[in-house]
């Protein structure tokens, strides 16, 4: 029997599957977790994600091997690029107070398959991060021991030269996240104040660095006699920046746990800044006082700091330095630990993945079995497994989350607002269509014409200027402009990181790239901004959209190109494990199958001249079964 070719309506139903999006449900506050987390443990919960081993370690690497004493601007330019994408999560995790971050975010704006991708990366990146953190904390406890906990090992289990397996196995690492685990799981109070324990410990030593170091300062470190302050010019300014932007990667935890705060509105957008901007401090402080400390060229890239005392005469306070740096990290892995089976949970009960990660402990409020398990598997890697071939999916998975919340960001301002998302108690009555993808929302607005303007209308004061584009479905010119900017925003950061040899062109024909590519990204910016967004009292929203995601966006591109084809070719085939997961579980146990109406219509919307847009809508929708109910709180 001959398998024909499926016909155009399969095909059209199969795509509106995979584009499906998840209600956005703004007011509801229901949910089965706690939500006992204030602004201060949330604030807490961002910094001991961002400040860990990179502020003990990355420091004296970026000073001595790339920027200098600049080492300070480079970090302070790659915490302007990460507030780029901190305020993008901000504005997502306070106007969506549900445990998910970038896959929550996604989905309510890109789609199903899109969403699932993403949790799939952040997945890893979570279980890599969380393992290779453990095995630095586990050497920096065995440095200090003069390597005696290695010797041990390899005398009693012996030296493993098994590719992709670890020299030895690492039984310290593999136990302090067993027992990190333990601790998460019994509950959300107990993980912060954990955490809040190890932050206050590393903060009181960030500042002990800080003081001892400005006493201890000789400016004539940053004189032209030792190379001057940026010995490595602007490009090694900007080389520093891309290895420090990956320290301040961490702030998305306070997203992830927006479902467990008491009030996320206003502690969300609180809570990232303040941790941002404490992260940014330490970091650019402290890089300046080893700078001043010592001459740049004479640091040790392995323990900067702790070397810096010891050469000033003070031994003692490298022992200082070493227990800041525990705490720091330890923080790192409670961050990593108490993320990660929210993001599970948020997949689960979404039924995108399998459902035992749904479940919440009666007592603890917490996803029980995403802790345990992935608590193990993490404590696997971080036992056999040689993490320094497997670090850089950690960029290209961050990147790629940052990527598609900036983008989320630009297609939800310029959705219609619902009456269902509105703000204030839900009001009875029929139950409000769902719309199913992105172009969907936007086809809304062309449906009806307003006296007032809707999201995704030309802006009146703009159509005697530019009515060709009024002529347009909205929709269609949002999305067409927002396509065409990733697009140039791809061709403009090949141009800028590749150059003209990598690329292979003559130098006019770069240079007209350079500029076609610039111009049609402005141009996109430009028909992007012509039009009407949605404006909101209620919540947080960033500033300077689309201009402040799109530079995110452009930033976030050029980043990932950086990165090694190696790396690009562990991701995609991480990219096809997660799209067989997908298409063998998660498209059949999708809760978005119990919405989804019996039969594909071909007519979505019908305009009746005498109805507004609300009673067009109720009049096309056909009859749905009542969504089940979600567990409330426990009190």
């Amino acid at each position: 029997m001959a398998w024909g070719l499926p016909s155009a309506s399969i095909l059209a139903h199969f795509c509106q599957k995979l584009n499906r999006l998840k209600p956005l449900e703004e007011s509801s506050m229901e949910t089965s977790l706690q939500r006992c987390l204030s602004t201060l443990d949330l604030t807490l919960l961002g910094v001991g994600g961002m400040v860990g081993s990179g502020l003990y370690v990355l420091t004296g690497t970026v000073a001595k091997d790339m920027a200098g004493p600049a080492v300070l601007l480079s970090f302070g330019v790659a915490a302007v690029a990460s507030l780029l994408a901190a305020l993008c999560y901000a504005e997502f995790g306070a106007r969506v107070p549900r445990t998910g971050s970038a896959y929550l975010f996604t989905y309510v704006s890109m789609g199903e398959v899109w969403a699932f991708l993403i949790g799939w990366n952040v997945l890893l990146e979570y279980l890599i991060g969380g393992a290779a953190v453990a095995r630095a904390w586990s050497g920096y406890l065995d440095a200090i021991f003069s390597h005696g906990i290695r010797n041990f090992t390899e005398s009693q289990v012996g030296v493993w030269q098994v590719p992709f397996l670890a020299r030895y196995p690492d039984f310290l690492a593999a136990g302090i996240l067993l027992l990190a685990s333990a601790f998460v799981s019994c509950g959300a109070r107990v993980s912060s104040w954990l955490n809040h324990t190890f932050s206050a410990i590393s903060l009181i030593v960030i500042i002990f660095i800080i003081i001892l170091g400005f006493i201890l300062a000789q400016p004539h470190n940053w004189s032209a006699e030792e190379g001057g302050f940026a010995p490595f010019g602007f490009s090694g300014i900007m080389a520093g920046t891309a290895t420090c932007f990956y320290a301040f990667v961490g702030f998305d935890v306070i997203a992830a746990s927006s479902e467990e705060a008491q009030n996320p509105r206003r502690a969300v957008p609180m809570a990232i800044a303040i941790s941002l901007g404490l992260a940014a401090g330490a970091y650019i402080l402290v890089s300046t006082v080893l700078t001043l400390m010592v001459p740049w060229h004479s640091l040790d890239p392995d323990s900067a700091l702790a070397d810096a005392f010891y050469r000033r005469g003070y031994s003692w306070a490298g022992f200082i330095v070493a227990a800041g740096s525990i705490c720091a990290m330890n923080t790192v892995l409670l961050s990593n630990l108490f993320s990660l089976p929210r993001i599970v949970y948020a997949m689960a009960a979404d039924g995108l993945f399998f459902q035992v990660f749904a479940r919440v402990h009666p007592r603890t409020q917490v996803p029980m079995v995403g802790i345990l398990v992935f608590g193990v598997l993490m404590a696997l890697l971080a036992l056999l497994l040689d993490l320094e071939a497997l670090v850089q999916f950690l960029s290209i998975g961050t990147l790629l989350a940052y990527t598609f919340v900036a983008t989320s960001i630009i297609i939800l301002r310029f959705q219609k607002v619902s009456p269902r998302s509105s703000p204030g108690p839900a009001s009875p009555g029929p139950t409000a269509k769902k719309y199913d993808s992105f172009s969907d929302h936007i086809q809304l607005v062309g449906a009806t014409q307003a006296s007032i303007p809707e999201p995704g209308q030309l802006r009146p004061a703009l159509r005697p200027f530019l009515g060709f584009l009024d002529g347009y479905n909205p929709g269609a010119a949002v999305t067409w402009a927002l396509s065409i900017l990733v697009i140039s925003a791809i061709t403009l950061g090949c141009v800028l990181v590749f150059g003209d040899s990598a690329l292979h062109l003559p130098r006019w024909g770069y240079i007209l790239l350079l500029l076609i590519s610039s111009v049609v990204f402005l141009l996109c910016l430009l028909v992007l901004g012509a039009h009407q967004q949605q404006h909101r009292q209620d919540t947080f929203q960033i500033p300077l959209v689309p201009l402040t995601p799109a530079l995110s966006i452009l930033l976030n591109i050029c980043l990932m190109l950086k990165l090694s084809y190696l790396t690009w070719l562990r991701f995609s085939i991480w990219l096809l494990i997660g799209l067989t997961v997908y298409f063998g579980y998660g498209i059949w146990h999708s809760k978005a199958n119990q919405q989804d109406p019996p039969e594909l219509t071909t007519t979505r919307y019908v305009v009746f001249p005498s109805g507004s847009l609300e009673e067009t809508v109720q009049a096309v929708q056909p009859t749905s079964r009542a969504p089940a109910e979600e567990p409330g709180c426990m009190e």
